[in-house]
């Protein structure tokens, strides 16, 4: 862990003094600030709601959820032997590992979705310790913010790099080290933990998750930046839905639709807009939670891969016409797909031609078909019936509705409505689909601990196959 937690001082420091500096290619190499005590930094609400910015900052990376980690669980996901959803042409050899399932323990993108996720947890851990420094109107937000960030960022790391729930005994299966105090010198015994249990991991983002939901406001007056109640409730329905706890999953996402602080747009198209120039765009309405992206802050990592260079992109993913035609005729989804002219049957997606978009991480539409699935699972019409929740979605496609709805209509739909951001390889394992030919719970469908960290740390112990 020394490797990881070197970088975390440097990142925490700048912080502090007003400088978020992000750079990819010294993610693994930036020298220890040990002529800064952090503690001595932090002395007002003001340090501590900086300090909680940069936790976002942190969190809005490229590797993280600019992007980075539902382009890696895609293409973790993706069929590449028969190239039946998308496919990588890129120049990155360290994305063709994960997209043919072949991750060496020195994969660069490996290391630094560990290494940046981290130190995003050490500088929430920071602000949960200052809490004392906050003024009493708004210790509960800042709390609940730095606990949304924290369980979130954990929540990453155990999809990646630990078995999934339903594989095997969570209460034995090694997950990811927990952290829950801020680290401030080298030489802390924390610096070098073992891997808690996957159970362990879960039960503590639940409760972080349970707290930030009963501590943040319904709406957030003063920007889209920060987090609400809605999102805490909406990523509860993401962990209870992979613990199979259906009923939970329910009462979570009903809550979010309940509230009646969202609204489905009209147009699947008005969801990811792209009017002829990159452009800053607010929130939509059903925007549950987004990064915030413009041309002075935060970077899209989707439109990176999957928009041509036309668009800002590198053009790096394409999809198979397979996919495509899993489409319903006339569906209103398809108009985002461009035939790429080289007669293989592979197109590219405008789902994210704007590179200033800001990167969507929780929508209504999912919690529509999450409330369907699980009154579905549990025979109940909690909120509403899973025939209405479904063809609220597709309606809005521009297709025809259901007169009658099963299990499996959820889980295509939801396929088809959340492509490309980063829910494949989740729903594959939770419902044990085949993933390129491999069963659900395949090694390679996990990233291996990385080699650097596992050199300083001699308490971590390496996933199964590496």
């Amino acid at each position: 862990m020394k490797i990881f937690m070197k970088n975390i001082f440097n990142i925490t420091r700048s912080i502090i003094v007003g400088a978020v500096l992000v750079s990819c290619a010294s993610d693994l190499d930036v020298k220890p600030a040990i002529n800064v005590n952090s503690l001595d930094a932090i002395k007002t609400s003001k340090d501590v709601k900086g300090l909680l910015i940069g936790a976002y900052s942190n969190m809005g990376g490229a590797n993280l959820y600019g992007g980075g980690v539902y382009v890696y669980s895609d293409l973790l996901a993706s069929d590449i032997i028969n190239g039946t959803d998308i496919n990588f042409f890129g120049t990155f050899q360290e994305l063709s590992q994960m997209a043919n399932k072949e991750i060496p323990i020195d994969n660069i993108f490996v290391s630094r979705v560990w290494l940046n996720a981290y130190a995003t947890i050490n500088t929430a851990n920071e602000v949960l310790n200052s809490l004392s420094l906050v003024e009493s109107l708004s210790k509960d937000r800042v709390e609940g913010e730095a606990k949304f960030i924290r369980a979130s960022m954990y929540f990453e790391l155990v999809k990646l790099y630990g078995r999934a729930w339903n594989d095997g005994d969570p209460t034995k299966n090694p997950g990811v080290p927990l952290v829950l105090v801020p680290t401030h010198s080298y030489g802390e015994s924390i610096a070098h933990p073992s891997r808690s249990t996957v159970k362990a991991v879960y039960d503590q983002i639940i409760s972080d998750l349970n707290d930030a939901e009963r501590l943040l406001p319904i709406s957030n007056s003063e920007s889209y930046y920060f987090v609400t109640t809605g999102a805490a409730a909406a990523q509860l329905s993401r962990i209870y839905l992979v613990q199979g706890l259906y009923n939970l999953a329910l009462a979570a996402a009903n809550r979010v639709i309940s509230s009646n602080a969202y609204e489905l747009v009209n147009n699947y198209a008005d969801e990811f807009p792209y009017e002829g120039t990159p452009v800053r765009i607010t929130n939509k309405s059903e925007d549950i939670f987004a990064v915030q992206v413009s041309d002075q802050q935060g970077i899209n990592n989707l439109n990176t891969y999957y928009a041509t260079g036309d668009f800002g992109g590198r053009g790096d993913i394409e999809i198979s016409q397979d996919f495509i035609d899993t489409f319903y005729p006339g569906d209103t989804r398809t108009l985002f797909f461009e035939d790429d002219g080289t007669g293989f049957g592979l197109s590219y997606t405008h789902k994210f031609d704007n590179q200033f978009g800001n990167v969507k991480i929780l929508r209504l539409a999912e919690m529509y078909l999450t409330r369907a699935e699980c009154n579905l699972r549990g025979n109940t019409s909690v909120g509403d019936t899973p025939l209405n929740d479904i063809n609220r979605i597709r309606s809005r496609a521009g297709i025809p509705t259901l007169t009658s709805v099963a299990l499996q209509d959820v889980l295509d739909e939801r396929r088809l409505e959340l492509a490309f951001e980063g829910q494949w390889l989740v729903d594959a394992k939770r419902t044990q689909s085949t993933v390129s030919g491999m069963s659900w719970d395949a090694p390679q469908l996990i990233f291996p601990i990385p080699q650097r960290e596992r050199i300083e740390n001699p308490n971590l112990s390496q996933n199964v196959g590496y």
